[in-house]
């Protein structure tokens, strides 16, 4: 593992990364944690510094929503709109005739499924440009305002036709309200937080704010210099595709909770049946795709494993085959757009997380000291 420790190192120092936090751990406890540069001035980076995390907070979301599929409250065919009847009136964004969106009723019916898959129909701004258009076009708030009508995007497809990327677990934690009747943040911290011993995983930083880290946006001659992104702090609706803050050892709990199969330190979450769902393909023959930027100061195109079918289980990406050197076939992951990035690769029992602040998300210096860091922790096996 020194190797891994080097590559964060020199990221560091080469201005890779302004600064990075990574551990990485089995289903039996943590077999490296390091750091390398400040995630404040004057701050070194270590396990105590409080990321934003969001959209690693997406799993989170539908871990919540698998726990009430569990209990038989929710199914993965629970139609949206009965339990959110607003869902029904989202028109479908066809196109423009000029400066006017053409806009048409959903032809299929969403479902939990839909949603937990990401192919729902409903895409952020940030990797759509109609999307983007017709925000700024309508004067409509984004999913960041935090108001509920800032979850009300047109979809750019029907539901159960495609991949796309978006605010699906934002109505997912909508239809967790909906169903148990506590809050989504309430739910989390005594369903998930609580039983796993995750203390500094919330949705509002308070207390924690000497801990957070900055964070750092690249200019164009390759430097950082600080920017300002955070979720939406108390927010109308928590959104569970972006709400939450945690740290690195804290993450690392709800990884290794799943490598246990739904139990951790003796709480039990999901059932080995729910876990599957967690766990496997769930698109119905559908598959990931390239995510194209639409707004590249936020983001690089996302598309992590290009020659490889990817998939999406109820809660993570899922690569289908073996990646050379790196994670197994049936691995699964996701990140946060500050890139926070996470694997799980059941098959070889490891874990990890590699986390920062910056943007853009997956940039090339941020995607080749991910991959670099990741050959070194196989490279240590």
């Amino acid at each position: 593992m020194e190797e891994a420790k080097r590559v964060l190192r020199h990221a560091v120092e080469a201005g890779a990364l302004p600064f990075a936090v990574a551990m990485v751990g089995s289903s039996n406890g943590i077999t490296l944690s390091t750091s390398a540069g400040e995630a404040t001035e004057g701050r070194p980076a270590a396990e105590d510094t409080v990321f934003r995390i969001f959209s690693m907070s997406k799993a989170i979301g539908s871990l919540a929503a698998l726990i009430l599929i569990d209990r038989g409250v929710l199914s993965p065919e629970t139609p949206v709109a009965d339990l959110l009847p607003d869902w029904a009136d989202l028109p479908v964004l066809d196109g423009w005739d000029g400066d006017e969106p053409i806009l048409r009723p959903q032809r299929s019916v969403a479902t939990l499924r839909h949603l937990a898959t990401h192919t729902s129909g409903i895409e952020y701004e940030f990797w759509n440009a109609d999307v983007a258009n017709y925000l700024a076009t309508r004067d409509r708030p984004p999913a960041l305002s935090g108001l509920a009508d800032g979850l009300r995007y047109p979809l750019t497809s029907d539901p159960g036709t495609r991949w796309g990327y978006g605010l699906s677990i934002d109505w997912l934690g909508r239809m967790v309200e909906a169903a148990d009747g506590r809050r989504i943040d309430t739910f989390c911290r005594e369903e998930i937080f609580e039983p796993l011993g995750m203390t500094d995983t919330v949705f509002e930083p308070e207390g924690r704010e000497h801990r957070l880290a900055d964070v750092k946006m690249r200019t164009e001659d390759g430097a950082f210099r600080p920017t300002r992104l955070s979720p939406p702090a108390q927010p109308e609706v928590y959104g569970m595709g972006h709400a939450l803050y945690s740290t690195a050892p804290d993450y690392m709990r709800f990884l290794r909770m799943v490598l246990n199969g739904g139990e951790l330190d003796g709480a039990r979450l999901l059932s080995p049946e729910t876990m599957a769902l967690m766990m496997q393909d769930q698109m119905r023959g559908l598959s990931f795709e390239r995510m194209t930027t639409a707004a590249p100061p936020v983001s690089a195109d996302v598309d992590l494993f290009p020659d490889t079918r990817v998939t999406h289980s109820m809660a993570f990406l899922r690569n289908e085959a073996d990646i050379p050197g790196r994670r197994s076939a049936g691995s699964l992951s996701w990140a946060g757009v500050c890139n926070t990035h996470y694997w799980i690769d059941p098959a070889r029992d490891t874990c990890a997380v590699l986390m920062t602040q910056s943007l853009p998300f997956l940039d090339p210096a941020m995607a080749a000291t991910y991959e670099a860091f990741e050959r070194a922790v196989y490279a240590g096996h």
